[in-house]
């Protein structure tokens, strides 16, 4: 069911491309792509959110239709998650998930100045992406 609504999200999104908008899909994909992207990515290779074909799919995202991850265009060290589990203290010792996304076409992933997990208040089991981008309101 995933991966189909996946291929429906992306027909969707490059029709929008298609037509010459510009396009910005925030929020939790509940995959991580990369291994520094998770803390225990070998543990974690056969669980949902982390599986071969889930990651294939963003790759192809990222790659072949040329969507961008604009947190990790601005930052591409480990140990930046925004979910823990809420067992065995995950998110005081830092043991998370990268999930959740600011994914752009590549003319707004240009504006994109700096990013920030924000972790300065806990609203749930995930902790916001915020990403400054260039642009006047």
């Amino acid at each position: 069911y995933k991966l189909r609504f996946c291929a429906a999200m992306l027909r969707l999104v490059n029709g929008y491309r298609r037509s010459g908008r510009n396009v910005l899909l925030c929020g939790d994909y509940n995959v991580s792509h990369r291994e520094i992207d998770l803390a225990n990515p070998k543990s974690n290779a056969k669980n949902a959110g982390f599986l071969p074909e889930e990651r294939a799919w963003l790759s192809r995202l990222f790659g072949q239709h040329g969507w961008v991850d604009t947190f990790r265009a601005l930052c591409d060290e480990p140990g930046h998650y925004t979910w823990w589990s809420q067992r065995g203290a995950a998110r005081e010792k830092n043991v998370g998930w990268r999930l959740d996304y600011h994914i752009a076409t590549p003319a707004v992933a240009a504006t994109a100045r700096r990013e920030q997990i924000y972790l300065e208040q806990r609203f749930s089991d995930h902790a916001p992406v915020v990403i400054d981008y260039g642009w006047k309101l």
